[in-house]
């Protein structure tokens, strides 16, 4: 990668900071004490340079072809959200020339705690021979209850798991539960797992009760997060972020099937993602943001899942 390059992203980098910063000093947006904006970036940049498109695109560097408008997006993404990457809270990758920040389950759990007001958010693992039982209520499961041996623990005999995001007002917990047939589909959308076949030297076959996990808690959380009715930049920055990231991932993959076969549907409109300024009234506090203590990753891949 040329000089010319990273001087050019450096500057890109400089420039998400300027806006986090007037933003800051507008009173729209609050950091946490221990939250550097500056070292998220850096570790975010490091990051950047690591990052390969696809051998479709010849395994280039994503700096080079990325178009500029995607990377000030992830960026902006990631500190809006007061992630790092560093701390093993969200990681970088690539949709044909767009670049996408996305949270890991640990930042995502970050997040649940800060927007929905969160105070924990715990998972667990059903095995062969455990007994759970549970109610629901007006559509929700409460009262879930689980019963499990020792002797049941065997990784070949998962057949579930559950996550519970827990308030301090007990009547607005929420359980997540998924069978592990569910649990599997959910991993079938990733091709960096399930090509047809599970990689079996994979992540997600080597570790799949920690891997259950992750699922069922992003779920229960990315639920929590598309319900709530918090109009703050946060809350708004994340769902624009994810509809935008769906848009990019539809027309990667319709590019992908456009030489392949002919498409007989008609494709929905979506406006076209644009880097803006969101603006908001009510300003932000991210001062209790749970800092992660873990030691830094290169990002969340079949090297490094949980």
């Amino acid at each position: 990668m040329t000089n010319e390059l990273l001087l050019k992203n450096n500057k890109m980098g400089d420039n998400v900071l300027s806006r986090v910063k007037t933003l800051e000093a507008q009173g729209d947006l609050q950091f946490p004490a221990n939250y550097s904006p500056e070292n998220a970036m850096k570790s975010a940049m490091l990051q950047l340079q690591e990052l390969k498109g696809s051998k479709k695109n010849g395994y280039k560097p994503a700096l080079e072809f990325a178009t500029s408008t995607s990377i000030a997006n992830a960026l902006m993404d990631m500190v809006v959200q007061g992630l790092n990457p560093a701390k093993n809270q969200g990681y970088f990758i690539m949709y044909e020339d767009k670049v996408q920040f996305q949270r890991s389950y640990h930042g995502t759990m970050a997040v649940t705690k800060r927007v929905a007001g969160a105070e924990e958010i715990n998972a667990e693992v059903i095995f062969e021979g455990d007994e759970v039982k549970y109610k629901t209520k007006n559509g929700k499961i409460v009262e879930l209850e689980h019963t499990q041996s020792f002797g049941n623990r065997n990784t070949q005999n998962i057949i579930g798991a559950y996550a519970t995001v827990v308030f301090k007002d007990e009547s607005k917990n929420y359980t997540e539960v998924m069978t592990f047939e569910e649990i599997e589909e959910a991993w079938k959308q990733s091709q960096m797992v399930y090509n047809g076949v599970f990689k079996e030297d994979g992540t997600h076959r080597r570790f799949p009760q920690e891997m259950a996990k992750k699922t069922v808690i992003n779920r229960a959380c990315k639920k929590i997060l598309n319900s709530t009715d918090d109009a703050s930049l946060l809350s708004n920055q994340i769902k624009e972020s994810e509809q935008r990231q769906r848009k990019e991932v539809l027309d990667a993959e319709v590019e992908e099937n456009a030489n392949q076969e002919q498409l007989d549907f008609e494709q929905p409109v979506f406006e076209e993602a644009q880097y803006t300024e969101l603006e908001n009234e009510k300003p932000i506090d991210v001062s209790d943001f749970e800092e992660i203590k873990e030691p830094a990753s290169e990002k969340e891949s079949e090297e490094e899942p949980f």
